[in-house]
Formats: C-alpha cells, sequence, structure tokens
C-alpha cells in the first residue's frame, strides 16, 4: 500500500473521501427508497419501531429487557464483485482548464467505491491506455477503499501525456484475469474507434469475450458536451491540437460545425447499436453534470444481477 508521507497527500485523500461520501450520501438521501434493504442478510444495528410499519423485523426479545420496540437493520453481504477501469490515456485530460474528463472520472469512481463499500461489495480498480498500466484485486475493506484513493489521487495528479487507448487489448486481459462473475465498469470517452471501424470491431470482440465470461459491462461515455458534442467555440479561428499524438490543425468552427456533429452522431449511434446487439448500458456522461446518474445506473444494473 503506498505510504502517505506529507501533510498535503494525507489533506488530499481527506478530500477525495469527502467528496465520495458527500456524494454518495447526498444521493441516498434524495432517494425515496433507500437501495440498502431488499436482499439484507446480515445484522447490522436496531432502530425504533415506527408506528404502522411491518412488525417482521421487531426484536422480540429486547422487547422484553427493555419494554421498549426495536427493529432490525440488515445490511448486505459481499455478493457482487465489481472492477472499474479507467481509461488514463492523453484524451482524458481535455479540457486542460476546469475539470477534465480524467479527473471528473476519478471523482465519479471515488464516490462509486464509497457506495460498494457500504454495499459490501467487492471492488477493484483498473488504470489502462494503450496497456493495462495497473490493477488492483477486488476486496471490500476499508484499508482497501484508501488504497484505492491513493491510486486515483495519484493518477489525479499526474495524468500521463502523449499516449493513446487500446480499450479491447485491456478487456482482453481482464477477461483472461477475472474468473468470478463481475461488473466491469468502464471510464472512458470512447474516442479510440471514432475514425476506424476495425477498432469498433475490436473492441466489440472484446467485450463479447467478457461477455461469454458471465459479467455485465456497463460503459459510461464520458464527455464534455459543450465542446466535444455540440462544438460550440467561439466565431473565430481556433488552434486546436491532438493531445494523444500531437497532431496540431487551425481551423474556423463554423466552417466545420455541421460535418463534425453529423460525423459524431453517426459514430456514437453506432456504438449505441453496437451496445445495444450485445446487451452493454452505455450511459452518456457529461462532466458538467453531477453524479446521480452514475451511482443510479449502477444500482440499476446490481439489483439486475441479484
Amino acid at each position: 500500500m503506498p505510504q502517505l508521507n506529507t501533510d498535503q497527500e494525507i489533506r488530499q485523500l481527506a478530500n477525495l473521501e469527502l467528496l465520495a461520501r458527500q456524494v454518495v450520501e447526498g444521493f441516498i438521501t434524495g432517494l425515496h427508497q433507500s437501495p440498502f434493504h431488499g436482499f439484507s442478510v446480515e445484522f447490522a444495528e436496531h432502530r425504533l419501531y415506527n408506528n404502522g410499519e411491518s412488525v417482521k423485523n421487531i426484536d422480540w426479545k429486547l422487547l422484553a429487557r427493555t419494554e421498549k420496540l426495536f427493529v432490525k437493520q440488515y445490511e448486505e453481504e459481499t455478493n457482487l464483485r465489481c472492477y472499474l477501469l479507467l481509461d488514463t490515456s492523453s484524451s482524458m485530460n481535455y479540457p486542460a482548464e476546469g475539470l477534465s474528463k480524467l479527473q471528473f472520472s476519478a471523482y465519479a469512481i471515488a464516490s462509486l467505491m464509497y457506495l460498494f463499500k457500504k454495499q459490501r461489495d467487492a471492488f477493484g480498480l483498473c488504470l489502462f491506455s494503450d496497456k493495462m498500466d495497473w490493477m488492483s484485486p477486488a476486496r471490500s475493506t476499508t484499508k482497501h477503499l484508501f488504497y484505492l484513493f491513493a491510486e486515483l489521487e495519484r493518477i489525479y495528479t499526474n495524468p500521463i501525456k502523449n499516449v493513446t487507448t487500446n480499450i479491447a487489448q485491456v478487456l482482453h486481459h481482464l477477461a483472461a484475469d477475472i474468473h468470478q462473475r463481475s461488473m466491469v465498469i468502464i471510464f472512458s470517452d470512447m474516442l479510440e474507434n471514432s475514425l476506424d471501424p476495425q477498432k469498433m470491431q475490436d473492441l466489440f470482440a472484446a467485450i463479447q469475450h467478457l461477455k461469454y465470461k458471465k459479467h455485465e459491462v456497463i460503459i459510461f461515455n464520458v464527455t464534455s458536451k459543450q465542446q466535444e458534442l455540440e462544438f460550440n467555440f467561439d466565431n473565430r479561428p481556433h488552434h486546436f491540437i491532438d493531445i494523444e499524438t500531437g497532431e496540431e490543425v487551425r481551423v474556423h468552427p463554423n466552417k466545420i460545425r455541421d460535418s463534425y456533429r453529423e460525423a459524431l452522431r453517426n459514430y456514437r449511434h453506432q456504438l449505441e447499436l453496437k451496445c445495444a446487439q450485445y446487451h452493454i448500458d452505455i450511459i452518456e456522461t457529461d462532466i458538467d453534470q453531477d453524479y446521480n446518474a452514475i451511482l443510479k445506473a449502477y444500482l440499476v444494473k446490481r439489483k439486475s444481477m441479484l
């Protein structure tokens, strides 16, 4: 486990944990019905009985001792394994100012891991670019949670430059490595395949490999909607630089906006059709939005697996 050598590192991890906790607890508070009941098997704590609710969980022995009605509450055992895959290729560092796709994804993953921990699900983390760069086992302990927070903090503060993506290779590697049925959650901008039909075929061959091994897959397609999808740039010439390859081009956004949007719509439509064909959940994820849709998508998929 990485050693925390400075007060600054400790404060950074504390901030990541605080944000994850605030996101998850705010999300739970906003739900009409808590997702943490329904698959419960392991006793957790007592609470006072509320008039009108079911009597099936009343602790009658405690009533005999205290003459008060208490209800047993339960938490779930570890009954799901989740692997979180974070694309750390250079395109994820966009935009350079404000919250990047990589930073947004790191926060989202931290929030999901905090939720996994509350639900006693085992979770692991995989960092990848053009190869699998780092992978942890799946565990459900507090020590493991902070171990993975440390890895997220490391990649958050030291983004990789001039590195491309190879999701297909990483997914084949993962399918060969994990032997128990798991949920695989991918955070990526999915831009690797946009101009190369062969790469899309390779991607879905790798996803088929995961599905053959009985794993469930969610893709969070992380984008800056206003700039990457809508191409909303000022009406003046711009100098664009490919942050993976360094290739440069100078162009007036108004002259290419319509053709750019059309090409991107066609690619995303093909991506969505392929995902539907293979029963893959793909969630459009805008870095300017909150994390609730991410947590909700996980809970829906989790319920379908249990």
